[in-house]
């Protein structure tokens, strides 16, 4: 090779023209770890040489530039020769550690920095006790409880703090000290060859500390099993579904920290009059055809009791009333939502002799048996016949 001439990409990293995306970055990779000038302090030929493997990588990772590379070499990314993908070409690589960075991110297990992070000391240090764990508690009630509000006392069982120790997880009189194994830090530093790997203390967990004497009755955890109850007011107008939380009594925190909280999950029953949309209420009704033709009052029900509906002179069958107000009562403010009422008229099924007689006639004096309605219906209809 002449003197001046630049290295073939593929030589540098050492594989073939022929090779994979993944090859390509498993060699980048060993090219880089052996010439880091991390692991070469003071050796600018290994300094060198990190920088030309990574401008290799740079341009062969991409495939635009891969192909302008096989066809036209170095020229390819010298000035105004052949396409420059992505706006710069190899010639243009200013920092091999952005492209260090982005191969060492990879393939860390999981988000964050990987490899990168660990071999730089990313992470943070030492954590301390943990808060505990939400819980979830569904209760159901009526829709009369719904209405109006309701408390409830609810059991449950939970992680509870440790009454022996109160939560703090080691025998009365005893104290936590600092762990020897991280150095109250929470985390241990291991060398893997090249590479730096934190990982959570064993002995103290992450918490930085140790306990003396741990508790007799918890073993050192500050919690225990328990059966818990605690009374639950539910606010009127709440629906199925509607999420109410508890500060503070969801499980214990481990050794002394914050307890979770309870989240109550309402369900509301079925009613056997009411259907519910929304903040109104729906219900259907029978009345009397004599009730429905002549008109009238008749009492419904409603959730706050009874209340008198207004019946108009030939209410039809399938009629909806309005009653305002009268609905469920909105989850935030003082208003209310309607009670709707359709009425369905009955027909009865069983006349006596009178009862028949005085229809006859009240159908004679109607004009009944001219079947006005039947005929207009039927001359509409021949069409279809």
């Amino acid at each position: 090779m002449a003197t001046g001439q630049k290295e073939d990409y593929y030589e540098l990293l050492g594989v073939a023209k022929t090779a994979t995306e993944e090859e390509l970055k498993k060699a980048y990779r060993k090219k880089a770890v052996q010439y880091h000038p991390d692991k070469n302090p003071g050796n600018k030929e290994s300094e060198e040489m990190f920088k030309k493997v990574s401008e290799a990588y740079e341009a062969l990772k991409d495939p635009d530039k891969r192909a302008a590379y096989d066809r036209y070499g170095h020229a390819a990314f010298q000035q105004g020769g052949g396409p420059r993908a992505g706006g710069g070409g190899a010639g243009g690589f200013h920092d091999p550690f952005d492209i260090f960075r982005e191969v060492f991110s990879q393939g860390g297990g999981g988000g964050g920095g990987g490899i990168f992070e660990e071999f730089f000391g990313g992470g943070n240090g030492g954590g301390g006790s943990g808060r505990g764990a939400d819980l979830r508690y569904d209760i159901e009630i009526s829709l009369e409880e719904a209405a109006h509000g309701a408390e409830k006392e609810i059991s449950f069982k939970k992680l509870g703090e440790c009454g022996h120790c109160h939560g703090s997880g080691a025998e009365p009189g005893s104290k936590r000290v600092t762990c020897l194994t991280c150095r109250g830090a929470g985390q241990v530093t291991t060398s893997r060859g090249f590479f730096h790997v934190r990982q959570v203390c064993p002995t103290c967990h992450g918490t930085g500390q140790r306990i003396e004497k741990p508790c007799a009755k918890c073993h050192g955890e500050g919690r225990v099993n328990e059966t818990a109850k605690i009374n639950v007011k539910i606010p009127a107008g709440v629906d199925t579904g509607n999420k109410l939380r508890s500060t503070g009594n969801g499980e214990a925190g481990v050794s002394g920290g914050q307890a979770g909280d309870l989240y109550i999950v309402v369900h509301v029953k079925e009613h056997e009059v009411f259907e519910r949309q929304g903040d109104d209420l729906f219900c259907e009704i029978p009345i009397k055809f004599t009730l429905a033709a002549l008109g009238g009052t008749i009492q419904v029900p409603t959730l706050q009791g009874k209340a008198t509906l207004k019946i108009p002179v030939g209410t039809q069958s399938g009629t909806t009333f309005r009653l305002k107000g009268r609905g469920m009562p909105h989850l935030r403010g003082s208003a209310h939502g309607d009670q709707l009422i359709r009425v369905n008229v009955e027909v009865p099924t069983s006349l006596t002799a009178e009862q028949r007689k005085t229809l006859e006639e009240f159908g004679r004096l109607s004009g009944d048996t001219e079947e006005p309605m039947a005929r207009s219906f039927f001359d509409k209809a021949k069409k279809f016949f």
